[in-house]
């Protein structure tokens, strides 16, 4: 899935390494790694106290696209989580 650079965006300035932050009212434990020089990154996303979990893998590819490979949840999920998470 070719990425909305809103989305991008925001997933851009999110921090890397692991951290608190708060999602629809929500606390989660986020790590966001990057490997392969910045052309693979993955966010998880584990909700405190609760069951939701948010996992997905960007790929970086030599023509400038991003493309969003979620795991095993809808890219919709992941889309929101990532625009309305707020780091701590």
């Amino acid at each position: 899935m070719t990425l909305d650079p809103a989305f991008l965006q925001a997933f851009d300035v999110l921090p890397v390494g692991g951290y608190g932050g708060t999602f629809a009212g929500k606390r989660y434990r986020v790590t966001k790694t990057v490997m392969s020089t910045g052309r693979s990154q993955k966010l998880e996303a584990e909700e405190l106290g609760g069951a939701d979990y948010i996992s997905f893998n960007i790929y970086r590819l030599s023509d400038g696209t991003a493309l969003l490979k979620p795991c095993e949840m809808p890219a919709e999920k992941v889309t929101n989580f990532v625009l309305g998470l707020v780091p701590d």
